[in-house]
C-alpha cells in the first residue's frame, strides 16, 4: 500500500497494490494492520455505497459532531470523482481550507478523509459507483453540513454551477462561516 498526504497532511491517497493475471485482479483494499503501520489507527463500523447516475452529482459536503465524528475511506468501483475534505478544526493552522483529488477505479486510489473535516464528492463520469467505510455509525442528531458552492471556500468542483445536480438536503446546508464549529 502506498500512501500520499496531501497539502492537508490528515488527508491522505492509498493506493492498493493490484495483482493481475489472465483472469482479472486481486486486491486487499482495506488491512487493519497496514494502516497502522504506516501511522493511521483506524477501527471501521459502518460500509456505505452509492450509486450517482448523472455527471455533476454532488453529495456533500457532510460531517457529523463528536461522539459521531467519522473517518472515512472513499474509493470508487466504477468511474471518477473529485473528493473534497474541509478543515473544521478549530485552532488549525488550515482551518477553513480544503484540499480535494481526483480518486478513480481507474487510478484504483482511496481517500481518507480524517474527523474533524467536511467532505463532500462530485462526479466526474455516468454512473459513478463509491464506496466507503466510516468508523462510527450515522446519527441523524449530529449530522451536520455546509453548503457546495459556499463562495468562502471557492471549492473547483469541476463541473459548471448551473450543471450540478444536488439534493433537496444539500442545497440548504449553510455557509462555512455559519457552520456550528463541534471540532
Amino acid at each position: 500500500m502506498e500512501i500520499e498526504r496531501l497539502a492537508i497532511p490528515e488527508v491522505v491517497i492509498l493506493r492498493p497494490k493490484r495483482f493481475g493475471d489472465n483472469r482479472g485482479f486481486f486486491s486487499e483494499t482495506w488491512n487493519r494492520q497496514t494502516l497502522a503501520e504506516l501511522g493511521l489507527e483506524l477501527d471501521f463500523v459502518q460500509d456505505n455505497h452509492s450509486l450517482s447516475a448523472e455527471v455533476g452529482t454532488i453529495r456533500g459536503l457532510h460531517y457529523q459532531c463528536p461522539p459521531f465524528a467519522q473517518d472515512k475511506l472513499v474509493r470508487v468501483t466504477r468511474g471518477r470523482i473529485i473528493d473534497v475534505a474541509v478543515d473544521l478544526r478549530r485552532g488549525s493552522a488550515t482551518y477553513g481550507r480544503h484540499v480535494s483529488a481526483i480518486v478513480s477505479a481507474e487510478e484504483w486510489n482511496q481517500i481518507l478523509v480524517p474527523k474533524g473535516f467536511a467532505h463532500g464528492f462530485c462526479t466526474l463520469e455516468p454512473n459513478t459507483e463509491v464506496l466507503y467505510k466510516v468508523t462510527a455509525p450515522y446519527s441523524p442528531a449530529h449530522d451536520r453540513g455546509i453548503i457546495w458552492n459556499d463562495p468562502d471556500l471557492a471549492i473547483d468542483w469541476m463541473v459548471p454551477p448551473d450543471g450540478a445536480v444536488l439534493s433537496d438536503r444539500d442545497r440548504k446546508h449553510p455557509r462555512f462561516k455559519d457552520c456550528d464549529g463541534c471540532f
